[in-house]
């Protein structure tokens, strides 16, 4: 854990009135100080092999002095470190080139905060909603998880994590903005495998008592029993139920590639701002502050310091909005969306907190998936498909045209044919190509499941928020034989 409440703030000052002294006013400069503590739990062949946490806090300058933009970072947060760092990113910004796209700094301004966000004062989130037991989990909090899923396998051979994550962080900048706020969260991704099949369960929260490793390993377990004596299909188009940790890749490839405000302006993304580009059940929200039951797993700023907020992308079929940060966005002649980070200047601005909206009674609470072979969310979808293919999760997937967004990719962890409604045989693994905003087009989604799930994205912190789908058609291009 850090130490005092604003205690990253008061770094923050700091960092800023050495800037002042060193490159004079008339220098812009903003600060980040962000303390991290994550901690990880994992295991192999039904066993704890590694218990590893890592506690850091960081300072990231940006400076742009004489139409010169330059970076700088340092670990070392005692006063000799800090100057240290202003000066050599005053020195670096001295031989840098000229920075015609600085957007300038973002200006003063309050936080959003809603209901499901950790926060209540004015600009601070220490107050309300955080979870305090998540942050301080210790290792046998983790440890009792993994027991409950390798004892729900039944004796399946089973490996994952468990980690939790702890964030206390501030952001300063010369044109007086100031902000703070700490958050919570945690995740479970684990799989059990028989002899011939596997099968999977993940979830995301930001509370660690809301991970139940023995829901998570029952249905890990159910996957792989129910997957094995798979058949070969031929390639084709089928229709199909994506369950939720399918859905989960869509909305991070729309995320990375589809809604991203930099490649949306350079014309290289499939985005028609009030274009009817989805069915009309199609509702896609980047929610960073947190919606019904589900406390926000983040902060409530960017790493530019503009407040986050709820943005609607798609709304009822019509794509509504684009991800930026001020650099897109001054690009665009248009304002941040609160998408700012530490690569988006080059990368681009990315949602990490999609929802895709699922048919629920509103106020409906985010649910685990169940514990059976078939998510929950996805049962009475597979009851209306006449023919077609179950799919538990999508891998490996890479993007070959991106401003159409066709995707290559395999099936992993569970493929099941199913006939007038019923599963009736598993399938080995399949390869496929398809277009992903093709496939929610217009009369392409014949049903959205009825509860969403919350799922850690696989390599970062993203969440997800993913029911299942029934779509039309994906088009299957190979399968395990080739």
């Amino acid at each position: 854990m850090s130490g005092r409440a604003g205690s990253e703030l008061e770094l923050a000052a700091r960092v800023i009135e050495l800037v002042r002294e060193v490159a004079g006013r008339s220098a812009e400069a903003e600060v980040n100080v962000r303390h991290e503590a994550l901690a990880l739990t994992r295991f192999a062949n039904s066993a704890i092999h590694q218990n590893v946490a890592d506690a850091t806090t960081g300072v990231r300058l940006r400076l742009h002095v004489d139409g010169r933009t330059v970076g700088g970072s340092t670990t070392v947060i005692g006063a000799d470190g800090l100057r240290a760092l202003v000066e050599r990113t005053v020195a670096a910004a001295r031989v840098s080139p000229a920075d015609r796209s600085w957007p300038g700094l973002a200006p003063p301004a309050p936080l959003r905060l809603s209901a499901g966000h950790p926060g209540s004062g004015e600009r601070s989130g220490l107050a309300f909603g955080f979870d305090e037991a998540t942050a301080r989990a210790d290792p046998a909090e983790r440890a009792e998880r993994v027991r409950d899923f390798v004892r729900a396998a039944g004796g399946l051979e089973t490996a994952g994590y468990c980690r939790t994550v702890y964030v206390s962080a501030a952001f300063a900048n010369s044109a007086g903005q100031a902000v703070e706020g700490r958050a919570a969260e945690a995740a479970m991704d684990g799989v059990a495998r028989t002899g011939e099949a596997d099968g999977v369960a993940r979830l995301a929260a930001a509370r660690l008592a809301d991970l139940d490793g023995g829901v998570l390993g029952a249905r890990a377990a159910a996957k792989a029993r129910a997957a094995g004596a798979p058949a070969e299909l031929p390639p084709g188009h089928y229709e199909v139920v994506l369950e939720p940790d399918a859905v989960s890749d869509i909305l991070q490839n729309f995320a990375y590639f589809g809604f991203d405000g930099r490649a949306h302006h350079q014309q290289q993304s499939f985005a028609e701002l009030g274009a009817e580009q989805f069915d009309p059940s199609v509702t896609i929200v980047d929610d960073p502050l947190g919606s019904r039951d589900e406390p926000a797993g983040d902060l409530a700023f960017d790493e530019e310091g503009t407040p986050r907020r709820p943005l609607v992308l798609v709304c009822d079929g019509v794509t509504r909005a684009v991800t930026h940060d001020r650099t897109s966005a001054g690009q665009a002649g248009t304002e941040s969306t609160g998408h700012g980070s530490a690569v988006s200047r080059s990368w681009g601005p990315h949602a990490s907190h999609l929802r895709l909206e699922a048919a629920a009674v509103p106020g409906a609470a985010p649910g685990s998936g169940g514990t059976g072979a078939i998510a929950e969310s996805a049962r009475p979808l597979v009851a209306t498909m006449r023919r077609g293919l179950l799919i538990t999760d999508l891998w490996y997937t890479r993007v070959l045209d991106p401003k159409a967004l066709v995707i290559t990719g395999l099936t992993r962890n569970g493929v099941w044919l199913v006939e007038d409604g019923e599963v009736v045989s598993a399938v080995s693994n399949l390869r496929f190509t398809q277009s992903y905003p093709r496939a929610l087009g217009p009369g392409r989604v014949l049903g959205i499941g009825a509860e969403t799930v919350l799922l850690p994205e696989s390599w970062g912190r993203a969440r997800y928020a993913a029911p299942a789908l029934h779509l039309a058609e994906w088009n299957i291009t190979g399968n395990a034989s080739g």
